[in-house]
């Protein structure tokens, strides 16, 4: 069960998801201990954040070493606002590509582009890493700043 903190709800968290546009920063641990951080199209589907990659992505590497995450979604733009937190991460087969599919639609409004042809060429063996989230602090600062954003 996901706790939530900050400015919003659970309501407000999941709406702000399900809109916003921005890749989520994952930071995770390498077999070493330090630590990496990554960048990556998410979707929020059943109370979860899904990314799709490669599967021979080192963060792969790193989250079936160590599942322990935490993230951050947040507007580069005034007002600024966003979610961090923490959860844990299961790597599984991005079957048909349908998460990268729902990505490259999310993120590039379809697959008519030489970036959506490479994503989704047969050559390319995709995972998706399904993060559970445990803890969501959420900010928003429209009030102090304004409210005019594009995300």
């Amino acid at each position: 069960m996901t706790t939530y903190r900050g400015s919003w709800g659970a309501d407000e968290v999941e709406a702000f998801l399900r809109e916003t546009e921005i890749p989520i920063r994952i930071a995770t641990h390498r077999p070493d201990g330090s630590l990496w951080l990554v960048t990556l199209w998410f979707r929020y589907r059943d109370s979860a954040l899904e990314c799709a990659t490669q599967a021979s992505a080192d963060v792969v590497r790193f989250l079936r070493n160590d599942p322990d995450v935490a993230f951050d979604i947040s507007t580069n733009q005034i007002p600024y606002r966003g979610i961090r937190g923490n959860g844990t991460a299961t790597i599984s087969d991005d079957d048909g590509k349908a998460v990268l599919r729902d990505l490259v639609e999310r993120y590039l409004g379809g697959d008519d582009s030489s970036l959506a042809r490479w994503l989704l060429a047969d050559d390319r063996d995709e995972v998706c890493i399904r993060i559970e989230p445990q803890e969501i602090y959420s900010w928003d600062f429209s009030d102090r700043m304004g409210s005019d954003t594009d995300g």
